[in-house]
């Protein structure tokens, strides 16, 4: 159930009165198939089976598909080439691209021009970082053999969010600089555009080079109003250019924006020139509503969802988002702006479950170092065919997500409930440096990598504990990437779990500094601090120069592919370990990155985590699980 049919959904975009997207299939290798939904409620897809619609750039990837007057655009995964295809499938995939070491993302489609206005990361100059810029490129596939692709603007580290306006006279995109993030610090910029395409007189418009603000998601209204997203006020809120300065679309305590791991991340779409649909969240939870652009005021609508995300236009007064709720799995809904009604355009599976097994999210608040207060959702064990023996209390597994400048939800999540059915009782962190919570809680991390996120992810546990819901000596901890590294670092430093999974983890600080790519080779300097100048810091911070403290058993997971947090981040642990004579297991997966996208993968290593648990907490799993092998056991 956790795999089979499990669908994830980004990209969402409209063309006429067709609405289109991306989905993840676990089922088929992890293949990005683009999907289109006719007005006349027909699916289909406009890749085929010989396509992923995913790109690279930042090695994240998304704004790999783009659609406009009947013809879809994408970034196929195999060879990072652009293709074009009619979207009623009346031609076959036609190259835009050459076969040259560059990849492309978040295209806008300017049909007067015939071209594609895109981030382009190229990777041609050997030894040196990739440069990127904003990118032409035809669409009639005269670039597809000959390197005549234009570059309409460079200069900086990178960029994003080319948007043009509707007259097609105006494009505005993002810009910024190592060693700022996207949430960190960017400048929103704006230029006239020539008959020819060029860009007149570029110029930033809002933020600055001093690293304050964070500015994403420029969209244009119907009207030729342009908005963004800005954390000026300490809160990720919307804003309109005024033609001399941004301006609050509305001031609220809450976050109606989200860090931009990926391209093509949207948190509220335009209905008309006096109102925005849009999703807000903060500690009193997540929801979606109408913003009045004339009184500047928020009104809430009443859905069956907790969890939003991937904005498009809306059709007809209604609000096209992904959604998702405490018992309603991931899909692409259209909400009524006034009356709240929903219609499912597209689900994900639904689990063939009672609901009396899925165990609801629950906020807490608990206090945690340093007289702060940190966030987590706690879920407690759930299965109606169950009880457990008297006067005994349930292990808990601690969740820690990655970034680490990304937030968890409470949102339906079978990964949870796969846990909470079994018995086991679950907390999901979002430590001081998480977003949701405004711009102040999201720099707690800022210097604190490896000491906030640890000691929030012990407070949670700790408070569980005093609370009586768990049991003391049988606490788990798990994450992946970022929350790998914190795994390992509660693992290493701490003395309040008692077992442990790091999926894809970051165990050496300092090689993920020496050893990644362009996009996060220098976030440690603001997590961690400067490298190599604070290079006794990051050993300070690093697990793999501590593993004489561990005392405990762990089980590593790691897709062998991975150019973010490559295997040897994994393998020394595994070998340190191995030498320490602690229980250790490693299960290394071909053909998979950063981030699990196959079924069978995904299977695996979930059932081999908790085999892992059963065989250190000593009792036996139900089903039939292939054993983890577990050295020094």
């Amino acid at each position: 159930m956790l795999t089979a049919g499990a669908l994830r959904f980004d990209e969402l975009d409209v063309d006429g009165d067709d609405l289109y997207w991306v989905e993840s299939r676990p089922d088929e290798q992890g293949r990005y198939a683009a999907m289109r939904c006719s007005a006349s409620g027909e699916l289909s897809e406009v890749t085929t089976s010989d396509y992923s619609a995913r790109t690279l750039v930042h090695e994240y990837g998304g704004g790999s598909f783009a659609v406009s007057n009947g013809v879809g655009y994408f970034s196929n995964f195999s060879d990072q080439r652009l293709y074009r295809r009619s979207v009623d499938s009346s031609d076959d995939p036609t190259p835009l691209t050459p076969e040259i070491p560059v990849r492309y993302a978040d295209a806008t489609v300017d049909d007067e021009r015939g071209r594609l206005i895109c981030v382009a990361e190229d990777h041609r100059r050997e030894g040196l970082e990739a440069e990127n810029y904003l990118a032409s490129i035809p669409t009639d596939g005269s670039a597809a053999d000959a390197d005549n692709i234009t570059r309409l603007h460079e200069g900086f580290d990178f960029c994003s969010s080319p948007r043009l306006s509707p007259d097609g006279r105006r494009l505005a995109w993002i810009c910024w600089n190592h060693p700022n993030m996207p949430w960190d610090a960017t400048e929103l910029w704006l230029a006239e555009v020539a008959a020819n395409g060029s860009l007149l007189s570029p110029r930033r418009i809002a933020g600055d080079a001093r690293g304050t603000v964070s500015i994403t998601e420029p969209q244009w209204g119907p009207d030729g109003t342009l908005y963004c997203v800005s954390d000026e006020s300490g809160w990720w809120n919307i804003h309109r250019w005024d033609g001399n300065q941004l301006v609050p679309a509305l001031s609220m305590e809450a976050e109606f924006g989200q860090p931009q791991w990926e391209f093509s991340t949207s948190t509220y779409a335009v209905l008309d020139e006096c109102c925005i649909g849009a999703q807000y969240a903060n500690a009193d939870g997540h929801g979606i509503g109408v913003i009045d652009l004339e009184t500047g005021e928020l009104r809430p609508i009443e859905t069956p969802f907790n969890t939003f995300g991937f904005f498009t236009a809306a059709v007809g007064g209604r609000i096209i988002c992904a959604a998702a709720g405490p018992d309603v799995g991931a899909a692409i809904v259209a909400i009524d702006s006034d009356t709240g009604a929903v219609e499912t355009i597209r689900a994900s599976s639904s689990p063939d479950l009672d609901p009396s097994f899925f165990s609801p999210a629950q906020a807490i608040a608990y206090p945690t170092t340093g007289g702060r207060t940190s966030h987590a959702y706690y879920y407690a064990p759930r299965n109606p065919e169950f009880e457990a023996p008297d006067g005994e209390m349930p292990p808990l597994v601690t969740f820690i997500h990655g970034g680490p400048t990304s937030a968890t939800n409470p949102g339906f999540n079978l990964a949870i409930q796969y846990w909470t059915t079994r018995g086991f009782a679950v907390v999901d962190v979002n430590y001081g440096g998480s977003t949701g919570y405004g711009t102040a809680y999201r720099r707690d991390l800022n210097g604190n990598w490896g000491i906030v996120d640890r000691e929030d992810c012990e407070a949670a546990a700790n408070y569980l504990v005093e609370r009586g819901d768990v049991d003391p000596a049988r606490l788990a901890i798990r994450g992946g990437s970022a929350g790998g590294y914190t795994t390992l670092c509660a693992l290493t430093f701490g003395d309040v779990f008692t077992a442990g999974a790091s999926y894809y983890g970051v165990s050496d600080a300092a090689a993920l500094a020496e050893d990644t790519h362009k996009f996060e080779s220098r976030y440690l300097d603001s997590l961690i601090g400067p490298y190599p100048e604070r290079a006794e810091l990051y050993e300070q911070r690093s697990p793999i120069h501590a593993v004489d403290r561990l005392s405990c058993p762990i089980i590593f997971l790691q897709g062998l592919e991975d150019k973010i947090v490559p295997p040897n981040q994994a393998e020394r642990m595994v070998d340190a370990l191995r030498k320490k004579g602690l229980p250790v297991a490693y299960i290394a997966f071909e053909g998979e990155q950063h981030g699990f996208r196959q079924a069978a993968n995904i299977q695996r290593a979930t059932e081999a985590e908790l085999d892992f648990y059963g065989r250190i907490f000593g009792f036996s799993p139900a089903g039939d699980i292939e054993p983890v092998e577990i050295e020094n056991l």
